[in-house]
């Protein structure tokens, strides 16, 4: 079943929610998801229905089943290999993010043309030359790059990556990619969801 992205992204956030429950909180309520990220209690209802999981009538869901099962939903125990490109400072702090490995996410290296970057490392991810990329993605079977690079590279590269075997880009450049249709982009948009916030009453 496929399931929409907005809701993916809700259900992520319920997994943050349910993994800072204290011990002796058994179970959560819809109601006090939708307090705790100010949506509507129907639309956190709405979101569990995908994952075939119900709650006990005034006293909610069992916290620890409602946990694991956005975990098998979203494929957290699926590890999903991936190249960070670009060593700068976006790049680097997605680097030192540990936590991806709880949801899958191992980032294996990193990339940049900087001589000075280059052969360093960064929270145990050597910085390689970006012209080594293609070796590495066919040596490692690598499918996923996320992309921290600045704007005016962005198209090239993205192009690059795709001819080197990309198959998913994950990008956080302020920058519209054109790549060819057998490859994925999902669009980190920073400066839109810092306007969404901004401008709008409802976040």
């Amino acid at each position: 079943m496929s399931i929409p992205d907005k809701v993916v992204n809700r259900l992520a956030l319920y997994h943050f929610i349910l993994e800072d429950l204290k011990d002796d909180e058994q179970y959560i309520s819809s109601t006090k998801i939708a307090q705790l990220l100010n949506i509507d209690n129907s639309q956190v209802r709405k979101d569990i229905k995908y994952l075939d999981n119900s709650g006990k009538c005034r006293v909610g869901y069992d916290a620890r089943r409602l946990k694991k099962a956005i975990e098998d939903c979203l494929g957290f125990q699926q590890k999903k290999d991936a190249f960070i490109i670009g060593a700068g400072n976006l790049g680097s702090a997605l680097a030192k993010y540990d936590s991806f490995q709880d949801y899958g996410l191992n980032i294996l290296a990193m990339f940049d043309n900087d001589p000075k970057k280059i052969g360093t490392t960064i929270n145990g991810k050597e910085v390689f030359n970006l012209t080594k990329v293609g070796n590495l993605v066919r040596r490692l079977n690598v499918e996923i790059a996320i992309l921290t690079i600045p704007r005016e590279y962005a198209k090239g590269v993205a192009l690059y990556l795709a001819g080197a075997g990309i198959k998913y880009i994950w990008n956080f450049t302020p920058c519209v990619l054109d790549v060819p249709s057998d490859v994925k982009v999902w669009n980190e948009n920073l400066i839109g969801s810092f306007l969404q916030f901004t401008n709008n009453d409802e976040v």
